[in-house]
């Protein structure tokens, strides 16, 4: 794997992995599976994110902490990187959302954008990029390349299942992006879904 990209080796993980890409797991269980790998795969990717040093009085007296420094960004991808937002506000309260709106094209494979709520001016110091499946990479090149233009710095890729074909194309067109996940699958089919996958993520959270 290149140096960029960290794969979670955890026994919870695989355990959680098992469920979601079971066929026989129900919309409800499927989120619940999902937005735990997410808080694992959040968890590691915000490991050795900027912090500035603080004072805080206990109830007993004052010591040194340390907290996040500067602002963060959650960049879930439209529709199925929704599900890793809870997560990552439950562990990040303090982040920013902003949303961009993408789906592929079942001809070309491609992205096509169709919503964007990223401001033009003030950007954060660390966006984090939010969808569950990075297959092609075009959507995840598409959403750097966007916070890149709003001028964030800082870009990380959060995934929980990733296809070698996706991580490579994110080394080779944005290879300062690091990228997080619970697992490399063998490969994409010729429908361009991960295999063995967990089949289509955005269509097993909402049940459609």
């Amino acid at each position: 794997m290149p140096d960029k990209v960290t794969i979670l080796k955890h026994a919870v993980v695989d355990h959680h992995l098992a469920h979601v890409r079971d066929r026989n797991t129900r919309p409800e269980e499927f989120r619940r599976r999902l937005k735990a790998l997410g808080s694992l795969v959040i968890a590691e990717a915000t490991r050795d994110i900027a912090q500035i040093s603080t004072k805080v009085t206990t109830p007993l007296e004052t010591t040194e902490c340390r907290i996040l420094a500067g602002r963060i960004a959650a960049v879930p991808i439209l529709r199925a990187g929704l599900v890793l937002l809870d997560p990552l506000l439950d562990l990040i309260p303090e982040a920013e959302v902003r949303h961009l709106g993408m789906y592929r094209d079942e001809a070309t494979a491609q992205p096509v954008h169709y919503y964007n709520k990223l401001p033009i001016v003030d950007p954060p110091g660390t966006g984090l990029v939010l969808d569950p499946m990075l297959a092609t990479g075009g959507s995840a090149v598409a959403a750097v390349r966007s916070l890149k233009e709003w001028g964030v710095s800082d870009i990380r890729m959060l995934s929980v299942i990733a296809a070698p074909e996706g991580i490579e194309r994110l080394r080779l067109d944005c290879p300062d992006v690091q990228v997080v996940c619970c697992t490399c699958d063998r490969e994409l089919n010729d429908q361009k879904f991960i295999v063995p996958g967990l089949g289509d993520a955005g269509d097993r959270v909402f049940g459609t």
